[in-house]
């Protein structure tokens, strides 16, 4: 089991990493994270939800994800509450204070989809969350000490040196554990390294001997991280470049955000993301609102910020919008709960550049699906994940067809778009067809071949800068 000594110290993507590297020894290697909290999520094929971060692990390892990689997923909707899913399925909404009281019977669905992946693979390797240093948190844990004890994992800790003071992240959080948790913590590895780490030496002696913890190595600074896709909305980048400039606000419960990585990887398109309390840009060529966890909720954030006004400019110079998923409903004329699935019940007024109405319901629709692209004929494929139906006049002008189900809206003048499907633009022929349509030639760059090249040398990076033998062996010692 990989736990941090902190926050976004680089575990999902050390264990994608070890995942591909265990793969290309010929392991049959599974991720697994037993808790998980984001809203940027993936869709499986078994028709569930996971975080984002375990299908890219997935990938990794060369398989489909599954719900058994990551058993309950938290996805915020306010600052005190959040979605439970659990097995894929939401299950609750609950408030942080409530939740704690769900886990004991949550370890056991935990368990189950451990034994489940052990049980079909050679080696499954483990994510924690947060930090095991949060002690207050350590009484019914399911995503750290807990799990790893009830499961009979040894555990890896990563510090991260970027972010200054690792030397007391490491030996802090051996301070605080209680003698058993920290007995089962059998190394540590040091992340996220510029420069040469042969610098660290002393530092690094100093941890093993304050910890008595030995240390697996020390990982420099991976650029090509950045083309793997983020799971963390503190991760979110812009690629700014000349071209066809696309801005996305980043709403306070922005939601599968990875749908943009194909685009910053165009050269002759600038992908900017828009932090709180800074102006959408008047010179955008594209807006793209973003999914949300939250849609009434970002509706009012977006205001808060003044977009509106900005994307009302926006659109009577002549620019263009596209609404993913939330983004979607924001686009419309109301957003209505009456049910309060997403917060307390009532009506939101939309921005009114579609003429839809959205209604939310409890059902959640989770499906990988096949869609043609009605402007340009094209075939795509992509996932739904959301709650609420969609309808109105502009629904006459699909932006997709599902096996013959109209998808969608675009305005009568075509500038103003909308869609449920995520992961459009990782169809490069679609890409292509779609950046065309506003005078830019597409680099011919495969989305899907990019991720996987830099998964390998993630791997290498690993095994050139890691004693992944000794992490390998530690994996013998789970019960």
């Amino acid at each position: 089991m990989i736990q941090g000594a902190g926050s976004n110290v680089g575990k999902s993507a050390l264990v994608a990493g070890l995942c591909r590297a265990a793969r290309n020894r010929g392991l049959a290697v599974r991720p697994f994270k037993p808790q998980n909290m984001s809203n940027n999520a993936a869709v499986t094929a078994d028709g569930g939800e996971i975080g984002r971060a375990q299908a890219l692990q997935a990938m990794a390892c060369g398989v489909a994800p599954h719900t058994d990689m990551n058993p309950v997923l938290l996805k915020p909707e306010t600052d005190i509450g959040a979605q439970v899913v659990v097995h894929g399925k939401r299950v609750a909404t609950a408030r942080a204070r409530d939740y704690g009281a769900m886990k004991p019977a949550l370890l056991g669905a935990v368990l189950e989809s451990y034994a489940r992946l052990r049980a079909g693979a050679d080696l499954v390797i483990v994510e924690g969350a947060g930090s095991p240093a949060e002690i207050n948190l350590r009484p019914r844990d399911i995503a750290n000490m807990g799990f790893a004890e009830a499961a009979g994992l040894p555990v890896v800790l990563v510090g991260d040196i970027d972010r200054g003071g690792v030397i007391a992240q490491v030996v802090g959080t051996r301070v605080v554990l209680d003698p058993a948790d920290a007995a089962r913590i059998r190394g540590f590895v040091i992340n996220k390294f510029r420069g040469d780490p042969a610098l660290f030496a002393d530092g690094y002696r100093m941890i093993e001997a304050r910890a008595g913890w030995p240390g697996f190595g020390v990982v420099p600074w991976f650029p090509d991280a950045a083309r793997l896709p983020a799971e963390d909305a503190l991760d979110v980048v812009s690629t700014r470049r000349e071209g066809l400039k696309v801005v996305c606000p980043v709403l306070s419960r922005i939601a599968n955000f990875d749908d943009l990585d194909p685009l910053k990887l165009e050269p002759g398109v600038s992908v900017e993301m828009i932090p709180p309390g800074t102006p959408l840009p008047g010179d955008a060529g594209l807006v793209i609102l973003p999914g949300s966890k939250s849609t009434r909720g970002d509706l009012a954030f977006l205001r808060a910020q003044g977009w509106d006004v900005d994307l009302a400019g926006h659109v009577r110079r002549g620019g263009r919008v596209l609404g993913l998923c939330g983004g979607y409903q924001m686009l419309g004329r109301r957003v209505i709960d009456e049910g309060g699935v997403e917060g307390e019940p009532g009506e939101t007024p939309g921005l009114g550049l579609l003429d839809v109405d959205t209604a939310m319901g409890p059902e959640k629709r989770l499906e990988r699906v096949s869609a043609r692209h009605v402007g340009t004929g094209r075939t795509v494929t992509g996932y739904e994940m959301h709650i609420g139906r969609t309808e109105g006049p502009d629904r006459a002008r699909p932006f997709l067809d599902i096996a013959g189900r109209a998808e969608g809206a675009v305005s009568a003048d075509g500038r103003i778009m909308g869609t449920y499907l995520h992961g459009l633009f990782a169809e490069d022929a679609f890409r292509a067809d779609f950046l065309n349509g506003f005078g830019v030639a597409a680099s011919g760059t495969s989305y899907g071949a990019e991720v996987e090249a830099a998964l390998d040398a993630l791997a290498a990076h690993l095994e050139a800068h890691l004693d992944v033998d000794g992490l390998l062996r530690l994996a013998a010692e789970a019960r």
